[in-house]
C-alpha cells in the first residue's frame, strides 16, 4: 500500500506566504508489520455478516448471535477498491484452506429461511455505542486453521501501520461469507457509475 502524506520540510521553518510549507513523500507499510492494539489481541467472534454501501465505502457489520442479546462486535470501513481486494484475498484464502483441509464444512440452510428487512436486523442485533463510527481499513490480514479463518483488518497510516479489527469466523462459514461479499459488490458496481475493477477470479 502506497501513500502520500505533507509532512514539514527539513531545514529552516518558511515564513509567512511561502508556498513551499509542505512536501509530498510516500511510505508503504507491511501488513505482517502492524500493531496490534491490546484490546484487540483476542478479537471476536462472528456468525454472520451485514454489508452496506455509499458510492465511497462499504461497512461491514460483523453480528453474533451466540449470546444474548444478539449484537454487531465489529465494524469496519473500507474504500471500494479495498472490498475488491478483501473478495480475491478471501477467494484465495479458502483455495489455500482447500488444498491443506479440503472443502470447508458446509453449513445446513434452513428449508424456508426468514427474509428481515434491514431494520428488522438492527432492532434484533444490538450496536455498542463505541462501534458507531466503525473502524477504516486499508488494509488486511486473512489467516486459517482447520477450525476458523481469521481476519486482521490494517490501518496503514503513518507512522506505523495498526490493525483497526480482528474478527474471527468458523471455517464452514468463510463461503457463504465470500458469497455474500461477492453479491454485495456485484450489487455495488449494477448501481454506482464509474465503479472500481471487478477483482479477477481465482
Amino acid at each position: 500500500m502506497s501513500d502520500n502524506i505533507g509532512i514539514p520540510p527539513l531545514g529552516p521553518m518558511p515564513g509567512p506566504g511561502d508556498d513551499n510549507t509542505v512536501f509530498t513523500q510516500k511510505f508503504q507499510h507491511q501488513p505482517v508489520g502492524a500493531r496490534v492494539p491490546e484490546r484487540l489481541r483476542a478479537g471476536v467472534v462472528s456468525t454472520g455478516q451485514l454489508i452496506l454501501d455509499t458510492p465511497k465505502e462499504f461497512v461491514i457489520d460483523f453480528l453474533q448471535a451466540l449470546s444474548r442479546p444478539p449484537q454487531i462486535v465489529a465494524r469496519v470501513v473500507m474504500a471500494p477498491m479495498t472490498m475488491a481486494e478483501l473478495i480475491n484475498g478471501l477467494r484465495e484464502n479458502i483455495g489455500k484452506y482447500t488444498q491443506q483441509f479440503g472443502p470447508p464444512p458446509t453449513l445446513p440452510m434452513p428449508a424456508n429461511p426468514p427474509r428481515p428487512t434491514i431494520q428488522e436486523i438492527y432492532e434484533q442485533f444490538k450496536l455498542p455505542e463505541e462501534l458507531y463510527s466503525g473502524a477504516y481499513a486499508n488494509s488486511f490480514l486473512i489467516g486459517h486453521s482447520a477450525a476458523e479463518f481469521f481476519f486482521d483488518f490494517i490501518t496503514g497510516f503513518y507512522p506505523h501501520a495498526a490493525v483497526s479489527s480482528r474478527v474471527i469466523v468458523s471455517a464452514p462459514h468463510a463461503p457463504r461469507m465470500l458469497g455474500a461479499f461477492e453479491a454485495a459488490y456485484k450489487s455495488f458496481l449494477a448501481r454506482h457509475q464509474n465503479p472500481p475493477p471487478q477483482p479477477p477470479r481465482g
